[in-house]
């Protein structure tokens, strides 16, 4: 394993643990974005049930409300209808004539009926000539009736629904023609008019002028919802509120794709039950209809009422009814309408409906009462043009422009006919993934930061296993030189003593030298023996109280032959304060600490110009008492300062380093003075470098204290 580290560089170490936490990540962000798009797909398949719940209510409130105005009458679109069985009916208002309109769809204007000449009549306002007293109705309400219907004629008018001036007549009777002999051409012989289904095929072109005659006024409604031409496709384009067409929308399909052939295969039931449910029906409908005043009966004012009564006859007849048709005008407003067949003429009978207050009524309201309001956007469309846009975040947020609306869709469907033009289309820009999205965010947080973590930390352990193992090698290698250069030194000055080859004047030299090689490597021995003990936690210290002078006076006796021999000139001073502190130290491992500082002071400033070493000894406020060894060498790079006191640590490298030493010297002073509370440091001054340990000194209290134990 040791030889497997020593071989790894710090790069190799990179590539093996990016490739390790590839493999690992790689599956676990697989295995969390798999289980968080399940979330989201779950997340999105509720939200879509909510939203065909929602469409289903929307559908089904519309149809009901549309069935309930399929069911009325012909006879309901006058002003007043015969009511009761046919022993005895009688005469009241229609249920269309009430004012304000009262409907179950929002937004209606007023109902309307074109007859087969073109000609307008609502039921809001009594037959010509009648007085509308006579039903209840004041002049105030009567003259809001008539500003109504002047909307709805007006409206109608300006789509061009009802019949031309005088002079257009001949161009509308031949616009007629033209689209009656298209529309005959088209359709089959169930959707003709009762007049032509009993002619032969030889009458067709009289019957098409009869047609052409009786639908002038009518020719537009033929084609409200006949395929638009490029006229009628850039006016939609054009059309008011509009923000644009379906197509532009930019919505993600990426949910919803799975589900289009499910939506094709539910539609086509759908469509296959609408078109047999909306077909023709027959009625029976008895309709009043005004007959010549008795000229005999008194006129007075009291008998007035009772005259206009009098004067109606009751008329039945036979009509068949096609079902609504939906479609939109070019003023904004949408029209339903039907086609009624009565005695060979065709009415048109219908309702004008406000867009956005329809809209508002059918659709937002429901979107809105909803939670599916609260992440989604519902945007309504009708023939492929966007009129309106809801943002369920806030009431009355909307969108003005196709390009505001972005997110991935969740539900697009259509109402039922005839409103079937009408296109819900659900999109939702913030799917929340529930609970279990936020467990499995959580889960992934996590992982994340164990992986990442642990990864940064085993490689910061790699590394500095990396470094230990270099760092050991290097110290085999300076412990191997310094063993044996000192070693190799004793040996021949003693071989040349012993020989006898050493002249006399040049012995005492000889047995100096051989006597500082061995001191040198007894301080060798001492260090690697201390730093054994270091690494097995065996590091003892003997504490006991000493007096800095006396600490002083010893380091003055163990270094100072080895300042001199090295040609170092020595300086020692000490405070008399300081000198008569008492501070608690192992004396051993204190002058095994300045032995070290001073054999590094004099290797990295053998070549200074000035070669001295200066120990002090001063007294701290902080109450403590600072020794330094000062040398003037180069100092020391502010890069390194807070790494020379680690194990086997040089600032040289070791293929071309000039300074002999192992790296545990300092590291050795740094252990040793903390075992002893004490403090190293060092500073960089001008010129050289000086090494400070402090000690705290014993107080006056303690020592009671302590004498009285």
């Amino acid at each position: 394993m040791r030889s497997a580290i020593a071989g790894l560089t710090p790069q190799k170490l990179r590539r093996v643990l990016a490739l390790f936490f590839i493999a690992l990540a790689l599956p676990a962000g697989v295995l969390i974005y798999q289980a968080y798009s399940q979330l989201k797909w779950e997340a999105f398949h509720q939200h879509r049930l909510m939203a065909e719940e929602l469409a289903d209510r929307i559908r089904a409130q519309a149809a009901e409300r549309v069935a309930a105005e399929e069911a009325r009458r012909f006879a309901d679109y006058a002003f007043l209808v015969v009511a009761g069985d046919p022993a005895t009916h009688y005469v009241e208002r229609s249920p269309l004539s009430s004012h304000p309109v009262a409907s179950g769809l929002p937004g209606i204007l007023g109902y309307f009926q074109v007859d087969a000449a073109g000609a307008f009549s609502t039921p809001l306002l009594p037959a010509p000539g009648t007085e509308a007293s006579t039903f209840g109705i004041n002049t105030v309400e009567l003259k809001q009736r008539h500003q109504l219907a002047q909307r709805i004629q007006s409206i109608l008018s300006r789509n061009r629904l009802l019949r031309a001036a005088e002079g257009d007549a001949d161009a509308t009777l031949s616009a007629a023609m033209d689209a009656g002999t298209s529309a005959l051409q088209d359709e089959d012989e169930a959707d003709l008019p009762l007049f032509s289904r009993s002619r032969s095929p030889s009458a067709a072109p009289q019957q098409l002028q009869e047609a052409a005659k009786q639908t002038a006024g009518q020719a537009v409604f033929d084609q409200l919802n006949q395929a638009p031409t490029v006229q009628n496709e850039i006016k939609k384009l054009k059309a008011p509120s509009a923000l644009g067409r379906v197509e532009d929308l930019k919505l993600e399909q990426r949910f919803a794709a799975g589900r289009t052939q499910e939506k094709a295969a539910r539609s086509l039931p759908r469509q296959i039950e609408e078109s047999a449910t909306r077909r023709m029906r027959k009625e029976f409908s008895a309709l009043p209809e005004p007959q010549a005043p008795d000229a005999a009966r008194p006129r007075d004012a009291v008998t007035t009422a009772q005259t206009a009564l009098d004067n109606l006859r009751i008329r039945t007849f036979e009509s068949e009814v096609d079902p609504f048709e939906f479609s939109r005008l070019e003023s904004g407003q949408f029209v339903l309408y039907r086609k009624v067949w009565r005695n060979g003429q065709r009415y048109i009978q219908g309702l004008l409906i406000e867009q956005q207050a329809f809209l508002d009524g059918l659709v937002e309201q429901a979107f809105r009462a909803t939670a599916l309001s609260r992440m989604s956007d519902l945007i309504v469309a009708f023939q492929g043009d966007v009129f309106t846009a809801v943002s369920g975040q806030a009431a009355g947020d909307y969108h003005a422009s196709t390009r505001e609306l972005s997110g991935a869709l969740l539900y697009q469907t259509r109402l039922n006919a005839p409103l079937g033009d009408l296109e819900l289309i659900f999109s939702i820009n913030r799917l929340p993934a529930g609970p279990g999205g936020t467990l499995v965010t959580w889960i992934a947080v996590v992982l994340v930061t164990v992986l990442c973590g642990g990864f940064l930390l085993i490689y910061r352990l790699g590394l500095g296993q990396i470094r230990l193992a270099r760092q050991q090698q290097d110290f085999v290698s300076a412990v191997s030189h310094e063993l044996k250069t000192p070693l190799t030194s004793i040996r021949m000055y003693g071989e040349m003593l012993r020989e006898g080859w050493a002249p006399e004047e040049k012995r005492r030299d000889y047995y100096d030298f051989i006597h500082d090689e061995s001191e040198r490597l007894t301080r060798l021995i001492n260090n690697v023996l201390q730093l054994a003990r270091m690494t097995r936690n065996d590091l003892r210290v003997n504490l006991r109280p000493v007096t800095a002078g006396e600490l002083i006076d010893t380091l003055r006796s163990k270094i100072a032959s080895q300042v001199e021999r090295a040609g170092f000139a020595l300086s020692i001073s000490c405070t008399v304060e300081a000198a008569a502190e008492t501070v608690e130290v192992d004396r051993d491992y204190f002058t095994q600490i300045f032995i070290n500082l001073v054999d590094n002071a004099i290797k990295f400033s053998a070549k200074a110009p000035r070669r001295a070493i200066d120990i002090g000894c001063a007294k701290q406020g902080d109450g403590s008492v600072l020794f330094s060894v000062r040398d003037y060498g180069p100092g020391i790079p502010k890069e390194q300062i807070r790494k020379i006191f680690k194990l086997f640590y040089r600032s040289e490298n070791e293929l071309t380093r000039e300074t002999v030493g192992t790296g545990i010297g300092l590291a050795l002073v740094n252990q040793l003075a903390s075992a002893m509370s004490g403090k190293v440091d060092v500073v960089n001054l001008e010129p050289g470098a000086e090494f400070r340990v402090s000690f705290p000194y014993l107080s006056l209290d303690r020592d009671v204290s302590t004498n009285g134990m």
